[in-house]
């Protein structure tokens, strides 16, 4: 398949290949490599499946780093250090969540404040003015 239709079957764009490609994630095949068109790239399914890979692990909030990584090492040798990744990116994901509740409480008790007494200024709008 040609990259654009690696695009169009991994759901992302062109320029992500190339970038994906910049970074070592995707290798870049030769020219004619697969038959057809010496002037064409050509990409195999080995090569949607790990991009399809990097999307997945990318929805999983690793990094391009860590999923370079992972791409990396051995399925059946290298279970400690994949843990390893999986346990930081559980901890992070807990960090953040922890972040977004302590937010999410207190726009709520802004808003509450906001709809309780409509006397005085917006809490939402007062709590965050800059002046």
């Amino acid at each position: 398949m040609t990259i654009g239709m690696l695009a169009k079957n991994g759901g992302v764009h062109v320029e992500t290949i190339r970038y994906y490609q910049r970074r070592g994630l995707l290798p870049v095949p030769a020219k004619g490599e697969g038959g057809g068109d010496s002037r064409v790239r050509r990409y195999d399914e080995g090569l949607l499946r790990r991009l399809r890979f990097i999307r997945s692990a990318q929805s999983a909030g690793f990094t391009l780093a860590e999923i370079a990584e992972l791409l990396a090492l051995d399925a059946s040798t290298d279970r400690s250090r994949a843990r390893e990744l999986a346990d930081a990116r559980i901890a992070s994901i807990g960090k953040t969540i922890a972040e977004l509740d302590k937010a999410r409480k207190a726009l709520l008790h802004l808003s509450s404040r906001c709809a309780a007494d409509d006397t005085i200024p917006c809490p939402i709008i007062s709590a965050f003015d800059y002046a």
